[in-house]
């Protein structure tokens, strides 16, 4: 029923294993270029005094374990993180014997930088960048203060990076919120375009009504003289006919207030109205469906029973949009619509075995309308996943007394 999209799977990867493969492939590109490769007459980078030593080594085992505490926490106390991230490049700096923080320990801090400004706010992404570049910044102005040489020329590069990703992650974290704001727009867009079909459909189902009252009064006008009996059934009926139009509008009108501007000059004709569809019909959708290729089974529990327009034309609306849903993107070929009568309420239930997660390109708006249809009639409403497989979508429409009463008298 309208399934979301699975994830890509490079997206399933947490942001902290990306960050611990950025340290990891800083540490071997570290060794690489210290080594002579086959080709080579001599190492492109001397390996300094502490880099084969036993104090080396355990530094590097230090700075690794920082940077691995730093993809830990990543996801929960990002700013934290990277300050861990960023004393392990800092330390792992210390057995090359060189003047500045090279790039390649500097990745995994690169890597840290860009998903905290892709998923954190404008401000926290700014203290990261500020803590990435102070790191360099500290580190040269420890070493000229100590009176050692810097590298300061690639110094200025890596701090380049540290701004590029950055600037990366901020375009990242602004399409993110440019994509929620238009799925909020579609949404509310869907929601409303629900209202209109709902308010189309009370106006034809009142104006029904006022058609019937109509005829019985008519009717009753012509034979109260002569048969005063049937003028007496007949205004029962414009009674009835017109208690259970208010009950309904008061129901529902009062949370519809958008005014459906296509309605206007539709040339719609007051002549060709016919009765709204309920429950009555569920039995030909569901030959309907079945003759499309997907089978429905149709149970029916307790006492079925007359109910007030607006209910019964909702609970057909809902069922048959969770039925389209199954049809379009449950990936099954059939599936059980259950609908039960009770004392006080109205419960529906669609389930599916089908497979449709992930298979769906653009998820569709149908739940948003059952939800709406549901939350008019002050009801109840689920829908999720089953854990055996499929999809199960509930509602639990309550039936004014009046209405209940009035079936069991």
């Amino acid at each position: 029923m309208s399934h979301s999209p699975s994830l890509p799977r490079l997206k399933r990867v947490p942001p902290g294993w990306w960050v611990g493969m950025g340290w990891y492939a800083g540490m071997l590109l570290t060794f690489l270029v210290r080594v002579r490769l086959p080709g080579e007459y001599e190492p492109s980078v001397r390996p300094g005094v502490l880099f084969y030593r036993w104090d080396g080594l355990v530094t590097q085992l230090l700075a690794t374990a920082l940077a691995a505490a730093g993809c830990v926490t990543l996801e929960r106390h990002p700013l934290k993180a990277l300050a861990l991230v960023l004393g392990a490049a800092s330390l792992a700096t210390v057995a090359l014997s060189v003047g500045e923080i090279p790039l390649a320990q500097f990745v995994a801090a690169d890597v840290a930088l860009y998903f905290i400004a892709a998923t954190r706010s404008r401000r926290t992404a700014f203290v990261a960048l500020l803590m990435a570049l102070g790191t360099l910044t500290g580190f040269l102005s420890f070493r000229l203060l100590a009176g050692w040489a810097v590298g300061t020329s690639a110094e200025l590069v890596v701090a380049l990076t540290a701004v590029v990703a950055w600037l990366v992650g901020g375009s990242a974290y602004e399409a993110r919120r440019h994509d929620e704001h238009l799925a909020a727009r579609a949404a509310e867009q869907a929601v409303v375009e629900e209202r209109l079909r709902i308010a189309r459909e009370m106006h034809d189902m009142v104006a029904h009504s006022v058609g019937i009252i109509a005829l019985q009064a008519g009717a009753a006008a012509r034979v109260v003289h002569t048969r005063p009996d049937a003028a007496r059934e007949a205004m029962s009926a414009v009674e009835t006919a017109g208690r259970e139009t208010l009950s309904g509008l008061r129901r529902m009108l009062g949370a519809l207030r958008q005014a459906d501007p296509d309605d206007e000059g539709t040339g719609r004709d007051a002549g060709t109205l016919r009765p709204a569809e309920g429950l009555a019909d569920v039995e030909r959708l569901a030959r309907a469906t079945t003759a499309a290729g997907v089978r429905v089974e149709v149970h029916w529990e307790g006492e079925r029973r007359p109910l007030p327009p607006d209910i019964d034309l909702s609970a057909f609306r809902i069922i048959q949009e969770s039925v389209t849903n199954v049809v379009r993107h449950a990936a099954t070929g059939s599936c059980r619509v259950s609908v039960a009568y009770g004392s006080e309420e109205l419960a529906i239930e669609v389930v599916d075995r089908g497979r449709g997660a992930g298979l769906v390109t653009e998820p569709g708006f149908g739940l948003v309308g059952i939800r709406e249809r549901v939350a008019l009639l002050h009801g109840e409403f689920a829908a999720a996943p089953r854990p055996e497989g499929g999809f199960r979508v509930t509602v639990r429409l309550p039936v004014p007394i009046a209405a209940a009463a009035g079936s069991t008298a």
